[in-house]
């Protein structure tokens, strides 16, 4: 029985592993904890054991979700992400980066910060409202890294093994603001405070545009999946649904109460536990 259940897990992780992190995943993932040389954040760092968490998982689609609402941010990964064309890749891209800058050498994370400068630099465009973006604009970094970090830590916090303290989402926000800072957002927030103002000060600018609305419904409800894995899917998609501020899930056309937000809690435990037990944290190199 114990080999069965071993057997299983490494099934369910060797799958799990190839579709967040693609074909290059195994090379990746031994440079970037096998590598000898100093890393940009130490191994008592929040980051580190919120980014090493199966809980990212719902964090990462949640932090999408948020990000949509603004509509240049929705219209640049309309044009530009080929989120619904290759949604794999662009997952992919994303755990890769996150998995460097926090994980990786000084001298790899300063190298995938400025890969992503340079695309961001070639990123520009019209949203259908006519109000032209581009992909290095300060104020839209700014978002785009106040939702993310946002999304992450209330994952961490609703479905992380072991969640922060005050003291250690304050840390958590910090050391994000070090990539984010890296990448060209100005003044990034440093504590769970200015985080939360920064997030209310976008609101006038959010909008739940008809393209917000399709990304939306595609990544919810219509994930490129074998159906044998909807179920699963289905489960990590309401937790990440229910874990937005209530305003953003009201801007997302979603339930925003707090039952409505309990009721799915088992949901994303029981996925995000089944998760991290698929796929053990690796090992370091000193």
């Amino acid at each position: 029985m114990d080999a069965q259940r071993e057997g299983l897990r490494e099934r369910l992780g060797a799958a799990l592993f190839a579709k967040v992190a693609g074909p290059e995943g195994p090379d990746v993932r031994r440079r970037v904890h096998g590598a000898p040389g100093p890393r940009p954040f130490g191994p008592d760092r929040p980051i580190r054991r919120v980014h090493g968490d199966a809980a990212m998982f719902v964090g990462g689609l949640a932090a999408l979700l948020v990000q949509l609402l603004h509509p240049s941010a929705m219209a640049a990964v309309a044009a530009h992400s080929g989120y619904r064309s290759d949604p794999w890749g662009r997952l992919q891209r994303t755990s890769t980066f996150l998995a460097v800058t926090t994980f990786g050498t000084a001298d790899d994370a300063r190298a995938a910060v400025e890969r992503v400068r340079a695309v961001h630099a070639r990123i520009r465009g019209t949203t259908a409202a006519g109000v032209r973006y581009r992909a290095d604009d300060p104020h839209l970094l700014a978002w785009v890294h106040a939702a993310e970090t946002d999304s992450f830590l209330r994952a961490h916090q609703a479905y992380g093994a072991a969640p922060l303290d005050p003291a250690g989402c304050d840390g958590y926000v910090a050391d994000t603001a070090e990539v984010a800072a890296a990448l060209g957002v100005e003044r990034p927030p440093r504590s769970r405070a200015e985080l939360d103002a920064v997030l209310r000060s976008y609101r006038p600018e959010l909008a739940r545009t008809a393209e917000a609305r399709e990304a939306a419904r595609f990544l919810l409800l219509h994930p490129p999946l074998p159906w044998a894995v909807r179920p699963a899917y289905g489960a990590l998609a309401a937790a990440a649904a229910a874990l937005p501020a209530p305003e953003h899930r009201a801007l997302l056309g979603l339930p925003a109460d707090r039952l409505s937000a309990a009721a799915v809690r088992p949901l994303g435990l029981a996925v995000v536990r089944t998760i991290r037990w698929a796929l053990p944290v690796p090992r370091e190199a000193a």
